[in-house]
C-alpha cells in the first residue's frame, strides 16, 4: 500500500465525537416528554458534547425502532423537529442489538468514504404511556400511526412453542438458564446465587449513573428472594432479574472520520475510535436450535471480535454485556474467559438502568465513551443481543489512536449470517418418556404458577414440549428444586384433554 493510501485510510478512521442521553420521570403524564422529544434532546446533547455544529452536517441518520408511541412518520418526527435533512435515513427493525449494528455500519461507511457524518438515536416513553393510562390522560403527542401493528411478530416460532405459551423472551431465556446451570455443573441454588451477585453489581453501577431509572442499590440476597416487590416471573427469574421497559429514556451518538474530527478542533482524548466488530444469528425459531446450554452465534461473534482486535477477554478494560436476563452475560463472560468478579456493565443493566426497549445499547455506547475518555489508552467491548438469544452483535471501541487492524471495518463483518447447527427434529406427537433438556415454570401476576413446561428428547432423540399442570405440585417442585437440576431426569408423557402433551416426573 502506498504512503498516500495509508494516510487516507488513517484519515478516514471512524471516531465517535459526541454522545447524549436524556432521562425523564414526570409526576403527571401530561408533562412527560414524548419519544421524538427524547430523541431530539439526545441528539442536541450529542452535538454539544462534540463541540457543536454536527447536526447540520449529518448525512446519515439511523433511528432505533420505537415501540412505546408508534408515530406515523418516526423519522420525520425527529428530522422536522431539528430541521435535519440527512441524505440517508433509516428506521430500523426490532432488536436489542441494533444500536451496535448501526454504529458498526456507520463506521464501515465512513471508513469507505461513503458518508462523512452519521448519527444514531432512539427514545422510548413507556413510563409516561402507562402513567397516562392510570391517570386517564390523553397525551398531547404527535399522532400515532393508525396502521401500526405490534412489531413483536411471533409467527416465525414453532406452533408447538406458541401453544405452550413460550412466545415471549421472558419465558424462553429461563430455558437457557436452566440448561446452562446443568452444563456448568451448578445446582440451581448455585446458579441463582451467581445471577443475584451479577445483578447486585449492576444495581451498584446504575446507582452511580445519573441517567438510570432505578438508582437504589440492591443486595444479592434481596434480588434472589421472592417477595411482594420481587414476584416470580418464570423460574428461575424474578422481577429484579428481568429487563424493565417502563422507562423514559433517550440516547444518541455522532460518528465521523478522524480527519473531520481533527478539523473541528476536537481534542484527541475526546475521540473514541471504532474498532473491529462482528455479527451472527441463531435460527429464529428457538425450538429448532441444537442446544440451550450455549449460543454458538454468541461465541462466534465474541471470538471474532477478540481475534480481530488481537486481544483476549481479560485484556479488555471495559465491557458491556447485554443483560436482559442473567443467562446472557453469564454465557458471554465464560466465552470471554473473564474472571467471575469482573464488572459486566458500565451502564447498569436492563433491570436497574432501564430497558428502553431496543435502545439500551445506545445508552451503553454513551456510557462506554465516557469511560474511554477518562482512560484514553483503554478499550471497551459492547455486545448486544436481540429476540430469543437470536441476534448477536459486538464491537470494540478504543480511546486514543489505537492501531486497529486495517481490515477492522470490513463491511461483511457487520452483516449477520445464521450460524449452521445440527438441530434435532421437533415432534408434535410423542409417547413413552422424555429426557429433560430444560424446563421452566410460568407465573401469573399473583405469583402463583400457571403451569410448567419441559423441553425434552424422546427415545428417537426428537425434541418435544410437555406441560406440567399447576395442579401437579410434585412436577412443579421437581422443576424448581434448588438442590437438583431437572435436566437429565425422565418424565412420562400423556395427552391432555386439549390435545397438548403433558408429563409427570418418575
Amino acid at each position: 500500500m502506498k504512503p498516500a493510501e495509508v494516510q487516507d485510510r488513517a484519515d478516514r478512521a471512524p471516531v465517535i465525537v459526541g454522545v447524549g442521553q436524556v432521562v425523564d420521570r414526570p409526576g403527571h403524564a401530561a408533562s412527560g416528554l414524548q419519544p421524538s422529544e427524547l430523541m431530539a434532546q439526545a441528539l442536541e446533547r450529542a452535538d454539544a458534547d462534540g463541540k457543536g455544529g454536527w447536526l447540520a452536517q449529518i448525512d446519515s441518520l439511523d433511528l432505533i425502532h420505537s415501540v412505546s408511541w408508534p408515530y406515523q412518520d418516526p423519522l420525520g418526527a425527529v428530522t422536522e423537529r431539528l430541521r435535519l435533512a440527512p441524505r440517508h435515513q433509516n428506521y430500523g427493525p426490532v432488536g436489542g442489538e441494533t444500536p451496535v449494528r448501526y454504529l458498526h455500519e456507520a463506521a464501515c461507511k465512513i471508513a469507505a468514504g461513503e458518508i462523512e457524518v452519521a448519527a444514531v438515536c432512539g427514545g422510548e416513553a413507556e413510563y409516561t404511556v402507562r402513567l397516562a393510562q392510570r391517570q386517564e390522560v390523553d397525551l398531547p403527542w404527535l399522532e400515532r400511526s393508525p396502521n401500526w401493528q405490534q412489531p413483536r411478530d411471533r409467527s416465525y416460532l414453532h406452533p408447538l412453542a406458541r401453544a405452550h405459551g413460550l412466545n415471549q423472551p421472558v419465558f424462553v431465556y429461563p430455558l437457557y438458564e436452566v440448561a446452562c446451570q446443568a452444563a456448568w455443573g451448578q445446582t440451581p441454588r448455585e446458579g441463582l446465587a451467581e445471577s443475584a451477585d451479577l445483578w447486585a453489581g449492576l444495581s451498584q453501577v446504575a446507582a452511580a449513573n445519573p441517567y438510570a431509572f432505578i438508582r437504589e442499590p440492591r443486595s444479592a440476597a434481596e434480588i434472589a428472594k421472592v417477595s411482594p416487590s420481587n414476584r416470580p416471573i418464570a423460574w428461575p427469574y424474578s422481577k429484579l432479574m428481568v429487563a424493565n421497559p417502563v422507562v423514559n429514556q433517550g440516547a444518541a451518538f455522532i460518528v465521523t472520520s478522524l480527519a473531520r474530527a481533527r478539523a473541528a478542533g476536537i481534542q484527541e482524548d475526546r475521540l473514541v475510535h471504532v474498532g473491529p466488530g462482528a455479527a451472527a444469528n441463531e435460527l429464529r425459531d428457538w425450538l429448532s436450535r441444537e442446544r440451550y446450554d450455549q449460543s454458538v452465534a454468541q461465541d462466534r461473534v465474541l471470538e471474532s471480535v477478540l481475534a480481530q482486535a488481537g486481544l483476549s477477554g481479560p485484556e479488555i478494560e471495559w465491557v458491556e454485556l447485554y443483560s436482559c436476563f442473567p443467562c446472557v452475560p453469564k454465557m458471554a463472560r465464560r466465552s470471554l474467559q473473564m474472571a467471575s468478579d469482573r464488572a459486566i456493565s458500565v451502564t447498569g443493566g436492563l433491570t436497574f438502568f432501564g430497558a428502553p426497549l431496543n435502545n439500551y445499547m445506545a445508552h451503553a455506547i454513551a456510557a462506554m465513551v465516557a469511560r474511554l475518555r477518562d482512560q484514553p489508552a483503554s478499550c471497551g467491548l459492547v455486545y448486544g443481543q436481540g429476540e430469543f438469544v437470536t441476534k448477536h452483535h459486538a464491537l470494540m471501541l478504543g480511546g486514543g489512536a489505537r492501531p486497529w487492524p486495517g481490515e477492522a471495518h470490513a463491511r461483511e463483518r457487520a452483516e449477520a449470517q445464521v450460524v449452521p447447527t445440527a438441530a434435532p427434529a421437533v415432534a408434535t406427537e410423542a409417547t413413552g418418556s422424555i429426557r429433560v433438556e430444560s424446563g421452566t415454570v410460568l407465573f401469573g401476576r399473583d405469583g402463583i404458577p400457571t403451569h410448567g413446561v419441559v423441553v425434552g428428547r424422546s427415545s428417537d432423540n426428537a425434541r418435544t414440549l410437555a406441560r406440567v399442570p399447576a395442579s401437579d405440585q410434585r412436577g412443579i417442585d421437581a422443576l424448581m428444586r434448588l438442590d437438583r437440576t431437572p435436566v437429565g431426569r425422565m418424565a412420562r408423557l400423556y395427552k391432555a384433554d386439549d390435545g397438548l402433551l403433558e408429563c409427570a416426573f418418575d
